[in-house]
């Protein structure tokens, strides 16, 4: 409960996203998702547009891996509109024709504008290559194909088998009183009856050996963007406040390891990261970057010798306190407002992770014991023999490099990303 300011914010998801999309029809989480908002209760989307709008509100709905959701904020006066809305979206969206083929066709012109910038799409090539048939490895927009397939009754069926009051969590923070809000939230959501079955639960992904490497031919391509990673970490791994220290300093920040190696001292790159995927089970770990054709084979062999320098080495006591410090001024910036609030509590709700996970966070980075951490880096950053690399580029100019790194397998990126990726993956099995 927050009486500071008079709005209320608020993050509604439901358990399931993308993880429950049919083979063969990814994308079906996310355009359900989007379809909520399109017509629900009595209200047509564009009633649904103008109720938001006149009363100064924000209304948006989506989809993750593991959730669907729905989200805004509303003057505090608004409450009773704000829950309605609410309610009308989750439980009684009416997916109308007009409107679902609207959407699919937006989502697949969405999808085929990404591809003027490969930036867009190269997390998505690297975890369907990397994670082969995992759900986890699947796009959450699909693919121009996936999205083609898909009809209103699959949407239909989707919501019917994933949506329910026993998969729902609610998170409010705003100027409202707490019993009336507990209430209303009751009222509105308590005979919502369950869905018929639980949530999909998915094994842990099995952490890569060996080298592999997609070459992704773009022949009009004057850069290559590459992704190199393996598996990192679980949402609630228990050495995930060590992993954050690491990883803002290897390749979180502007000033991190990897950018200044690749961008600030060699000129090689305008940036490169290190990101991790945490699920409730591990997600990839890559380093992502691009630079010019001709300086591929650099700019890859550099990203390689800064993973291994890292392992090898960890952090000293600089970049160790550097790191501490940057997190514990940065983290206050992450809940500073009711919005961001609310979806941190309700994130902490999906992973059955307590309070104390971000009331006690930067204590917890502050003690991270400097003396493991080397320990928590070799077991979570991958050992340079595996690796799974991506690169999207010209591939006459840059076969020759592919190779270095590893058995090579090719798409299209202008084929469909699914099945090229799909087609590579059985080729190099």
């Amino acid at each position: 409960e927050k009486h500071d300011v008079p709005l209320t914010s608020f993050v509604a998801y439901v358990r399931g996203g993308s993880l429950s999309d049919p083979e063969g029809k990814e994308g079906l989480a996310s355009l359900t998702a989007q379809m909520l908002r399109k017509g629900a209760g009595k209200r047509s989307a564009q009633e649904i547009a103008a109720a938001a709008d006149g009363a100064g509100a924000d209304l948006a709905t989506g989809a993750n891996v593991e959730l669907s959701w729905v989200a805004g904020e509303f003057l505090a006066r608004d409450q009773g509109l704000m829950i309605e809305l609410l309610s009308d979206l989750l439980r009684r969206p009416s997916f109308p024709d007009s409107e679902f083929a609207k959407v699919k066709r937006q989502s697949i012109d969405a999808i085929l504008s990404e591809k003027d910038d490969p930036r867009n799409l190269l997390s998505d090539y690297g975890r369907a290559f990397f994670l082969r048939d995992h759900p986890y490895g699947r796009p959450l927009d699909g693919d121009e194909t996936t999205l083609g397939k898909i009809t209103r009754d699959d949407v239909l069926a989707y919501y019917r088998a994933q949506f329910g009051g026993d998969r729902l969590i609610v998170s409010m923070v705003g100027d409202f009183d707490s019993k009336r809000m507990e209430a209303a939230l009751r009222s509105a959501f308590s005979a919502w009856a369950r869905a018929p079955g639980p949530p999909r639960a998915v094994p842990a992904p099995t952490r890569a050996e060996g080298r592999k490497v997609l070459l992704v031919d773009k022949p009009d391509a004057t850069q290559t963007y590459f992704w190199i990673g393996n598996l990192g970490i679980s949402r609630a791994d228990p050495d995930r406040d060590a992993v954050d220290l690491a990883n803002t300093c290897f390749g979180g920040r502007f000033t991190s390891i990897l950018n200044s190696a690749l961008r600030i001292r060699s000129g090689l790159t305008y940036g490169a990261r290190c990101g991790i995927a945490r699920y409730a089970q591990p997600g990839p770990l890559a380093i992502t970057s691009y630079t010019k054709t001709e300086t591929t084979q650099r700019a890859i062999d550099l990203a390689i010798e800064t993973l291994g320098a890292f392992r090898a080495a960890g952090l000293d006591s600089a970049a160790l306190q550097s790191g501490r410090n940057y997190l514990a001024g940065l983290f206050p910036t992450r809940l500073e407002t009711s919005d961001q609030i609310a979806q941190h509590l309700a994130e902490l709700a999906l992973y059955n992770l307590p309070r104390e996970e971000l009331t006690g966070y930067v204590d917890r980075v502050r003690k991270v014991d400097g003396g493991k951490l080397l320990q928590v880096i070799r077991r979570v950053y991958p050992d340079l023999k595996d690796l799974t690399l991506v690169l999207i580029g010209n591939a006459a100019a840059i076969r020759a490099v592919a190779r270095r790194y590893g058995p090579v397998v090719e798409a299209r990126f202008d084929r469909p990303l699914l099945s090229a990726v799909h087609s590579a993956a059985a080729r190099a099995r």
